[in-house]
């Protein structure tokens, strides 16, 4: 077919893609030091630090991003290299996922930079201009790229025989995405003392902890019944998503900051430097909330794709 050829862009992302990946999987490693050194004897230690405590659970979570960067980066990069038909796909599906989770992952990201790092006032507006950018400019961009026939024809040359990924329909696969990023923040909140809501109360402890492990045993299920198109995978998804997302917005909006630390027990250093904090329970409603009425929606979105034969969605 007459296209232009984008093998020197992909394989170029796909370095891009792997030496991130790598960086990643060095990085995680090392941040597991930093148990160390906030540890006692360590050079940050402070009274009350381990598990249970805040800094315990942020060094955790970062160590736990860096993973999850790894694990999408190398082998997307390796397919970008490749040109491989499914790493189109999964990009967009990635794409995807950034735009309804993005602005959370962004606010979330830069609070641990102020609170690990200690950025100066410069340093944190350059900071947030370059995040505002990542999630309004770049995303749009490169949907736009891989979106292209070009870059489409590009792939299909390299492999001309599709993958199932391709068969699923990328609103489902975002869908998909986002639950299986889920079924990772559920496993952080575990060190945020079990955090979870439930109607309009949020639970802690041995109980918050119990429900958060069957949430995820129901997440995996639903996820293996939506890249398969099962009506009550959808179904399950749409009630699922819908008291979450309800339980929610109901808990934070009805709780202040100070109720979720005095929850949370954290140490008292911690407590100090924590309630300070100029947020209230209508600031976290709503940073929670705008992500996950978004992927309600495009839950009920994607009831068309269900108990039909779909091809190629993308």
């Amino acid at each position: 077919m007459d296209y232009r050829d984008r093998t020197p862009i992909l394989v170029l992302f796909g370095a891009i893609l792997l030496l991130v990946g790598v960086a990643m999987a060095f990085t995680g490693p090392l941040e597991m030091y930093c148990f160390y050194l906030f540890s006692e004897g360590g050079r940050f230690h402070y009274e009350g630090f381990g598990f249970g405590s805040f800094m315990f659970a942020n060094i955790a979570a970062q160590i736990v991003g860096y993973y999850l960067i790894a694990i999408v980066a190398v082998p997307l990069g390796y397919g970008h290299v490749k040109r491989l038909r499914w790493a189109r796909t999964v990009s967009l599906t990635l794409l995807g996922f950034w735009l309804v989770a993005g602005i959370p992952l962004l606010v979330a990201f830069l609070f641990v930079l102020v609170t690990s790092k200690g950025l100066s006032l410069f340093t944190a507006m350059i900071t947030i201009v370059v995040l505002a950018l990542s999630y309004a400019v770049v995303p749009g961009l490169l949907i736009r790229f891989y979106r292209s026939r070009n870059v489409r024809l590009t792939f299909e040359a390299r492999d001309p025989d599709s993958h199932w990924i391709e068969k699923v329909p990328l609103p489902v696969l975002v869908v998909s995405a986002i639950f299986v990023f889920t079924i990772a923040v559920l496993h952080v909140l575990i060190l945020f003392n079990g955090v979870f809501p439930l109607f309009h109360v949020l639970l802690f402890d041995l109980t918050g902890i119990a429900l958060i492990g069957l949430s995820i045993i129901v997440l995996v299920g639903l996820i293996w019944g939506l890249v398969r198109l099962k009506g009550w995978a959808w179904w399950g998804a749409l009630l699922y998503w819908g008291f979450l997302s309800s339980s929610s917005i109901a808990a934070l909006s009805r709780s202040t900051l100070a109720d979720i630390l005095s929850q949370m027990r954290f140490a008292p250093l911690e407590m100090e430097a924590l309630g300070g904090i100029p947020l209230h329970g209508a600031h976290l409603a709503a940073l929670a909330g705008i992500p996950l009425l978004v992927t309600l929606g495009l839950i009920a979105y994607s009831r068309r794709y269900f108990g039909q034969h779909n091809g190629p969605a993308v």
